[in-house]
C-alpha cells in the first residue's frame, strides 16, 4: 500500500503539525505534499521527511504568510499529481482536501474544520474591515464556499477531530465522518505534589479566545492569575486587568508552562474551540479545567468530574462557576487517568486501523 499525506502548510508548529508528525510515525514511507514549508519555523525532525511543495513556494520570500495566497491554493492543490498512490491522507483546515486523486486511490482527510473563513466564522474574520473591504472579501468567499464544497466530495472518507467538528462536516458537506481525536503528548505533562493559589491561562492572546473574560473575572473576584503567551490582544488584557491578581507572562519556554500548569488550582479555557489541547495538557497534569460549555471541550473535560462548564460566555457566567469550583473536590489521579486516553499512542493506533479498514473495503468495491 502505497500512500502519500498531503497536509495544507508547514510554517508553523501547532496542534495540526503534531498530527503530521505522528501519521508520518504510522507511514514512515509516505512523502508530505504541502503549499508552503518554512523548515526555520518548524521541528527539526520535518528535516529527516521527503517534503514535497506547491508551485506557490518559489512566489515565496522570506516571510511565509501563506494566507495573502488563499486564491491561489485551490488550483496549487489540484496540480499535485498523486496517480501513483494507493491513499492519500490529506491534513485539512482549508485546501489540501482538494487535490485529485484517481478512482483507484483511496482520499481520505484527517478534517480539523471546514474552512471557517468561508462558513460559520466569515463575518469575525471581516470584523473591523472598512466596507469596500469586506465587500470583497465576502464576494470572494462566496466562490471558496463553492470550491470548498466540491472539494469535499473529491474525499472518500471524513475523520473529524472532536464531536464538533463532525457535525459542520454533515452540516457543511453533507457527509458523515468518524471521530479521531489529535494526539497529545501526555507523557511529557505530569502532575506535581506542589499546588499553588492561582489560577492560569497560557495560549496566544487573540480576540476571539475570549480571555478578557478569565482577565475580568479574577480581577473582579481578586483570585490570582498567571497568563502565559503573547500576541495582538495582550495590551488591551493589561488594561482590563487588575494588577494586583493578574501577572502576564509573556511567551515562556516549555519547561515553564508545563511547571506553572501543574502546579495551578485550575486553567481557565473561556473560548469555544474545535477540540483544545491545552485543556488536555492540564488533565495530564492532574489539573481541572475551568471551561466555556461548547464545542471540542465537550469530548474532553466532563464536567465536575475533571473540570467545570460554564454556559454563557460572559464575566459574570464565568465568576459564578469560579465560585462553585472553590467548593468542589476533584481526584487528581481520575483528572490525569482520563487525560491519558487521548495520547499519541492511542491516536496513531485509531488512524492505521482506520487506513487498513477502508482501504480493505475500498478494493473491494474497485
Amino acid at each position: 500500500m502505497k500512500i502519500a499525506i498531503v497536509h495544507d502548510w508547514l510554517t508553523n508548529m501547532g496542534g495540526a503539525e503534531q498530527c503530521i508528525i505522528n501519521l508520518h510515525k504510522c507511514f514512515p514511507e509516505a512523502p508530505i505534499y504541502t503549499a508552503f514549508y518554512d523548515p526555520e519555523n518548524m521541528d527539526p525532525i520535518f528535516k529527516e521527511m521527503n517534503i514535497i511543495t506547491s508551485s506557490l513556494q518559489k512566489k515565496k520570500g522570506k516571510k511565509y504568510n501563506h494566507k495573502k495566497y488563499l486564491p491561489f491554493m485551490p488550483k496549487a492543490f489540484e496540480e499535485f499529481n498523486l496517480n501513483e498512490y494507493d491513499v492519500v491522507i490529506t491534513s485539512s483546515s482549508c485546501c489540501a482536501k482538494g487535490v485529485i486523486t484517481g478512482p483507484h486511490t483511496l482520499n481520505i482527510c484527517y478534517c480539523y474544520t471546514p474552512m471557517r473563513y468561508a462558513w460559520e466564522m466569515r463575518d469575525e474574520y471581516t470584523e473591523g474591515m472598512s466596507n469596500l473591504k469586506t465587500k470583497l472579501i465576502r464576494y470572494f468567499m462566496n466562490y471558496m464556499r463553492l470550491w470548498d464544497y466540491q472539494a469535499s466530495q473529491r474525499v472518500d472518507e471524513f475523520i473529524a477531530i472532536s464531536t464538533e467538528v463532525k457535525k459542520r462536516i454533515k452540516k457543511h458537506y453533507r457527509r458523515d465522518s468518524k471521530v479521531i481525536f489529535p494526539p497529545v503528548r501526555t507523557e511529557t505533562f505530569l502532575p506535581s505534589k506542589e499546588e499553588e493559589d492561582y489560577y492560569f491561562v497560557v495560549s496566544r492572546l487573540v480576540k476571539y479566545k475570549r480571555y478578557d473574560l478569565a482577565v475580568e473575572a479574577c480581577s473582579k473576584l481578586h483570585k490570582k492569575l498567571i497568563v502565559i503567551g503573547d500576541g495582538p490582544e495582550r495590551e488591551n488584557l493589561e488594561k482590563l486587568a487588575d494588577k494586583e491578581y493578574v501577572k502576564f507572562m509573556g511567551r515562556q519556554p516549555d519547561e515553564v508552562v508545563k511547571e506553572h500548569l501543574s502546579k495551578c488550582r485550575a486553567l481557565i479555557f473561556p473560548g469555544e474551540e474545535d477540540f483544545g489541547i491545552v485543556p488536555v495538557e492540564a488533565e495530564c497534569c492532574g489539573k481541572p479545567v475551568i471551561a466555556f460549555g461548547r464545542g471540542g471541550l465537550l469530548d474532553t473535560v466532563i464536567d465536575k468530574k475533571t473540570g467545570l462548564f460554564f454556559k454563557e460566555q460572559t464575566v459574570d457566567s464565568l465568576i459564578e462557576a469560579i465560585k462553585e469550583f472553590e467548593t468542589l473536590k476533584f481526584n487528581k489521579e481520575e483528572i490525569r487517568a482520563h487525560g491519558e486516553k487521548f495520547s499519541e499512542e492511542n491516536y496513531r493506533k485509531q488512524i492505521i486501523d482506520f487506513v487498513n479498514e477502508k482501504y480493505k473495503e475500498h478494493m473491494e468495491e474497485v
